[in-house]
């Protein structure tokens, strides 16, 4: 996880539902993916960094995973953003929007919500990729 005391985590932690926490604490899909197809990594306009792997057979996204230095609400939107487009075609997975990751993650604080941006934007980059090198 990101490089802050646990103290630290601890604070962060009460500004958020239950729930939230308990999704950035064992995030599904928080590992850097070895036999990706594609992949992208971008900085979020607060310093936190996002990779998005995708292993894509066939147009369909057959794996996916996230790594990021982030915070709570960067670790709980990558989660819901993998688990949104696992499993979907190219096609329909370029649907994801910061505002569904949003509506999923309901009583994220608002001055998180570049977190959405950062997770959806860098798996757009993904996508990108295996676009460009079909």
């Amino acid at each position: 996880m990101r490089g802050i005391h646990k103290r630290e985590e601890d604070n962060e932690a009460s500004l958020y539902p239950e729930s939230i926490v308990k999704l950035a604490q064992n995030p599904p899909y928080y590992f850097r993916m070895d036999d990706f197809t594609n992949s992208a990594c971008m900085s979020g306009a607060c310093g936190d960094s996002m990779e998005f792997y995708l292993y894509v057979e066939d147009d369909i996204i057959k794996k996916v995973s996230f790594y990021t230095d982030g915070c709570i609400s960067t670790r709980a939107c990558g989660s819901v953003a993998a688990q949104f487009v696992l499993g979907k075609s190219i096609e329909d997975a370029l649907n994801i929007s910061p505002k569904m990751i949003l509506d999923k993650l309901s009583g994220l604080p608002g001055h998180f919500n570049h977190c959405a941006v950062l997770a959806v934007t860098t798996f757009l980059r993904a996508v990108a990729d295996h676009l460009l090198c079909r």
